[in-house]
Formats: structure tokens, sequence, C-alpha cells
């Protein structure tokens, strides 16, 4: 087992250097298209973090180390949902700090700790904007249409892996096995969002992107073999829970948090009688195997992204 272990990690390390050095350039931020004050919710909340991190030099720590920093910050934000629904038409990068969901969670809190070594300080709300566009938008861009923005996270976590700005290492993590779905959650409840809603014309191309995502190679650990699976599981990975409902792939996503030598699970949950807020779970393993209708786990190990030319502006006015 040992052995293996080794073997294991030396396969993610080549792994973490093959997607280093494909990196790609990140791109420019996309212009303001809605008021700030629209796009931005929790200014204090991030000035109070981001003060935090400059005192402790969070800046140091691996990019796992400094998402887990950030997002124990975040430990007892209320859940809220579909806050990043905020116009009718006009899409744009959000961050609402004062309420998360589980995709949120993870989204800003891997935002604040990439900024942290992406640019020196100091740091405005637009900068944690232009890390979350880079993750959640296709090819790290918003154009401002809704489609830009990619809704499933199997999509986020093949395009920023083709970007090099992540690898999904399920795959390589023993006992994985392959899923398929045919996905059209999107497309079957546009009810429930707000920009499908004001703009039926929508659904017809969302259906053609949700075709795409189904066919995309998609592998989970399989519940029965998530508490073997812990052992390979690092602070800052992205956990999403794939589920049993064959029109999609997951239902909820969190952290990895190491405690111990176990892999605890930490996610915004909508379920009161945890708070519904943001909470450290239980292990990862006890969590899947707690409810029938979670199938597994896929393991999304985010990368820094390559450092702004700022930072030689910054040295050299020393």
């Amino acid at each position: 087992m040992q052995l293996k272990f080794l073997a294991t990690l030396t396969v993610f390390f080549g792994l973490a250097i093959t997607g280093a050095m494909a990196q790609r350039a990140v791109p420019m931020p996309s212009p303001p298209r809605l008021p700030m004050s629209v796009v931005f919710q929790g200014e204090s909340k991030f000035f109070a973090i981001v003060a935090k991190a400059e005192r402790e030099n969070w800046r140091a720590l691996p990019l796992g180390e400094r998402t887990i920093r950030v997002a124990r910050e975040m430990v007892g934000t209320p859940y809220v949902n579909y806050t990043l629904e905020v116009d009718d038409r006009i899409e744009s990068p959000v961050v609402n700090l004062k309420g998360l969901d589980c995709w949120t969670y993870y989204e800003n809190a891997l935002a604040i700790a990439r900024m942290l070594r992406y640019k020196p300080a100091a740091y405005k709300p637009t900068d944690m904007l232009q890390m979350v566009e880079i993750e959640r938008y296709r090819n790290g861009v918003c154009t401002g249409n809704y489609l830009s923005r990619m809704h499933h996270l199997e999509e986020v976590f093949n395009d920023n892996q083709r970007r090099g700005y992540a690898v999904n290492v399920t795959a390589r993590i023993p006992g994985a096995a392959r899923l398929e779905r045919e996905i059209r959650e999107m497309t079957v409840q546009w009810k429930n969002y707000r920009y499908l809603r004001a703009n039926q014309s929508l659904i017809e191309p969302m259906g053609k992107i949700e075709a795409q995502v189904s066919r995309l190679p998609v592998y989970h650990i399989p519940k029965d073999k998530v508490r073997a699976a812990e052992a390979y599981l690092q602070n800052g990975d992205v956990c999403a829970i794939t589920t049993n409902e064959v029109s999609g792939y997951t239902s909820h996503v969190g952290l990895i948090v190491r405690i111990g030598n176990r892999a605890y699970f930490s996610h915004a949950t909508s379920d009161r009688e945890k708070g519904h807020m943001v909470i450290i779970d239980r292990p990862i393993s006890d969590y899947v195997n707690g409810a029938t209708k979670h199938a597994g786990i896929i393991i999304y190990r985010p990368y820094d992204v390559p450092p702004s030319p700022l930072w030689k502006n910054s040295m050299a006015g020393r």
C-alpha cells in the first residue's frame, strides 16, 4: 500500500508539472457591464480577509493551504442560492460574500487565494472578480452573454484543466470508475433560472452545451471506495459529490480540509439542521455514505495562475 501510494503521488506530481508548463496566460478582465453595487456584495468581509492574509503572509503558503485559510474565514456565512442571477440579460462575474451556495463557496475561497499570488497588494474587489472570471467562464472570459458562464462543474473542471489551471485527479485515484449521464438539468428546469426565463432563445443553445457536457470523460470515486481514497486528498482540493440521478453528474460541491489523518468535507449546506450555512462537516467518506442519493466524489485540484506582470513593477519600485 505504501509503494502504491507513493507511486500515485509521483503521478500527481508529474501531472502538476505538465499542467503548469502548459498554462495559458491570464486573460484581461472583462469590462464592467453592471454597477459594482450589483456584482460585489460584502466588501468589508473581503478587506478583512485580505488584511489577515497580509498580516500572516498567506501568500507564502501553497495554494491548497491558502485556499483553506480563506475558506475557514467564511465558515458561518449563510447559505443563499442564486446569488449570481443579478440581471435579466447582462452576464457579469459576481461575488457575494454575505451569502454563499456550495459552488460560490469554493469559487470565492479559491479566487482570493489565487489573487494573493497573482498580483501584489493593494487588493480591490475587481481583482477578486477577475479571479472568479477566469475560473467560471469558458476560456476565462465573460462576454456579457449568459452562455459564456459554465453552468456545470464537469465543464469547469475540463476547461480549467485544458488551460493548465487545474488537474482533475479523480481517474488517477485507485477505485475510480467512469460515469455516463445525459445532462439536461438546465434545459428541463429552465424556469428556475432568471436569465433563461427572460430570454428563452438561450434554452436551445444551452441544450447543445449540455449535450457536449454529457460527452465529457467523467470519472468518480464510488462511495464504497472513498474511505481508502482519503489518503490521496489534499487541503484545498475541490470535492464534487456525484449523484445517482440520471440527469446530472453532480449535486453538490465543497472543499477538502485535512484534520489529523482524515479528509473532512467543508461546504455551504442548505440543510437547516446543520445551520443553513458554511460548515466544516464530517470526513468526506462519512458524508458521502450518509445519504442514498450520493454516488461518490470527483476531486479537482486547482493551480496558481501565471503571475501578473505587476510583480515586476512592484519590485522595480522598491
